[in-house]
């Protein structure tokens, strides 16, 4: 698989990543050690987990498998701290929750060191200083080699970054910010991607095929063991089964049916290749569903497909998110 740098870093990173939302809840360990095994095997490198996932046992389930079946040294592990389960506070961006978060992370991961460390979301309540020290001493401490952000919207994200650049004394730069994109959610394209470019910070799409729906599975109604069929997941998946997302499915069916693969192959390529991406996470269940991604890797979408796919999907960008001179 094609390694990318990770925005204006020397970390390499496989182009697509291997994601672990549903291990320890929905993937046991014999699903999992297939996953990681066949994603190793074929030359991936980035596996992205959270402290929240399973409530800490996807960390500690990957943290079983490591070593048992892949070489640490092999893998470039990305976890996130930030996220906590109290309904009047959904994130704790303080410098004391988010190292303690750390330290119960590399327990549960059975590591010294995670490559990536991103904060889960931004915390209001939190003066964004604080929260970025945590990262500087993650860092210096030896316990984070790169640090990241995740949720993080245009300007959170660039007034971050911008104090790791100029801010006083040895600072941490960004490496990269996960965030939900596909052709389903264009969202970042307003300021995020543009901060991004610019800062030199790395894209990591989170649900690249628009929670499942790309896939095409969802055309003819909601298969019985799909997410959308799951009392937990189909609020989850329930936004993108709209007119609008229906009419981008069937344009990427039909891009599919022309070139003689997948909705699924077409929709990993389209995000997988678009500037400032680094690696979509893919949430495969099981060996199957992650064989039919990584087999994304031979196919590059015609410039003519991806035009038309841009066209059917593009999101209203209006003042002041485009040239407002020409409105």
């Amino acid at each position: 698989m094609e390694q990318r740098h990770l925005g204006r870093t020397g970390l390499r990173v496989s182009r697509i990543g291997l994601g672990t939302l549903t291990w320890g809840r929905d993937t046991d360990e014999h699903d999992a050690a297939d996953l990681l095994k066949a994603f190793w095997e074929a030359g991936g490198t980035l596996v992205d987990t959270a402290d929240v996932y399973g409530g800490g046992d996807a960390e500690y389930l990957l943290g079983q498998l490591v070593e048992r079946l892949v070489p640490r040294r092999d893998l470039v592990i990305a976890t996130k701290a930030g996220s906590v389960p109290d309904p009047d506070r959904r994130f704790d961006g303080s410098r004391g929750h988010l190292l303690a978060a750390l330290d119960e992370s590399l327990e549960r991961l059975g590591t010294d060191y995670v490559d990536i460390w991103h904060v889960h979301a931004f915390d209001p309540a939190t003066p964004l200083d604080e929260t970025l020290q945590a990262l500087d001493l993650a860092v210096s401490s030896g316990r984070v080699r790169y640090a990241g952000v995740s949720n993080f919207c245009g300007w959170q994200l660039a007034k971050a970054a911008t104090w790791q650049l100029a801010g006083p004394g040895v600072r941490t730069r960004l490496a990269s910010t996960q965030m939900e994109y596909s052709l389903l959610q264009r969202g970042v394209e307003r300021e995020v991607l543009p901060a991004a470019l610019d800062l030199g910070i790395g894209l990591l799409p989170s649900s690249p095929l628009g929670r499942g729906v790309l896939t095409g599975k969802y055309r003819n109604g909601t298969p019985a063991d799909s997410r959308g069929a799951s009392e937990t997941m189909a609020p989850f998946v329930a936004p993108y089964l709209d007119e609008a997302a229906s009419r981008i499915v069937d344009a990427v069916t039909i891009a599919a049916d022309g070139l003689a693969t997948t909705p699924l192959q077409v929709a990993l390529a389209w995000v997988r290749d678009r500037p400032g991406v680094a690696a979509p996470i893919v949430g495969a269940r099981n060996a199957q569903q992650l064989a039919a991604a990584l087999s994304v890797e031979t196919l590059s979408l015609p410039d003519e497909i991806c035009r038309a796919l841009d066209d059917v999907s593009a999101p209203v960008h209006r003042y002041p998110d485009q040239d407002w001179s020409t409105l």
